[in-house]
């Protein structure tokens, strides 16, 4: 167990996409890849919670009770990819088509995109036009703040950008501290350079941006002319995947603790009329 947790953890280092790391999972598993609607004699109908681009059930907690599309020579490919060892021997998962999955249903319940459905109508209801970027937005969490910062300094007062999906971050720096949303963020505060008006927040929906205490962070106008009155220097922290450390200093960490469900990341870049 604790070699699975330390592959999926160098998984996560380099960047690995979510299903990526699925794929591997599956076939070193007992139970994911389609094993534990086969490990069931009785009917199974399987409710889920989407924290994965596309919820497609075969992907979601590496697919417990769905056919598994892919081989062991896949999940093989991807560590060779990335230079990591296997954690143990590989075995098949079953396949599309097999006669076991007659008896299972897997319905999927709860979604980032009803999430951001009800995010949008929330800031509706407060006066603010939302405009929903979708829930499918992946990419390094840096690039994709640069690509955000863009559409907020093009977007029209009094809306909001709201997003999901799940980004990843390739870590430079083993010794930073620090989530893909507390990194998006504070690329983007970079990016917008004090852009008045432009408050943002980033977030996990369990609870957990990484490995740390938070769920991600927040950002306003003046993060940047605050964190230098601080002698904190964004740009060196970004480059030292250290968010964490900079929005603790700062007092802008979102701590909600866990949440104990998971729809993806969130996040809205709300543009408030200026004077």
């Amino acid at each position: 167990m604790e070699a699975l947790k330390v592959m999926t953890r160098e998984l996560l280092r380099c960047g690995a996409p979510i299903e990526e790391i699925n794929t591997v999972r599956k076939h070193l598993s007992a139970i994911q890849g389609g094993r534990l609607a086969a490990a069931c004699r009785a009917p199974v109908l399987a409710l889920i919670v989407s924290d994965v681009t596309g919820d497609d059930p075969t992907n979601i907690a590496s697919g417990p009770c769905a056919p598994d599309p892919t081989s062991i020579d896949d999940a093989r490919a991807v560590l060779s990819k990335y230079g990591i060892a296997a954690p143990g021997p590989f075995s098949e998962t079953p396949k599309p088509g097999d006669a076991l999955f007659a008896r299972v249903e897997n319905r999927v319940i709860a979604t980032a995109g009803r999430s951001l459905d009800a995010a949008g109508a929330l800031f509706k209801s407060r006066g603010f036009a939302p405009v929903i970027l979708g829930d499918d937005i992946t990419g390094e969490a840096r690039d994709v703040a640069s690509a955000m910062a863009a559409k907020a300094r093009a977007a029209h007062p009094r809306s909001v950008l709201i997003s999901g999906g799940e980004c990843t971050v390739t870590v430079r720096n083993p010794g930073g501290r620090g989530g893909r949303c507390a990194e998006f963020l504070l690329a983007l505060a970079l990016a917008l350079a004090g852009h008045p008006g432009v408050h943002a927040i980033a977030a996990d929906t369990d609870g957990i941006d990484g490995s740390e205490d938070n769920a991600g962070a927040v950002i306003s106008p003046d993060t940047l002319a605050r964190a230098a009155a601080r002698g904190l220097d964004a740009r060196k922290h970004l480059d030292a995947n250290d968010s964490y450390t900079f929005f603790s200093a700062l007092g802008d960490l979102l701590v909600t603790g866990p949440t104990r469900t998971n729809v993806n990341d969130y996040r809205a870049i709300l543009l408030a009329p200026t004077p």
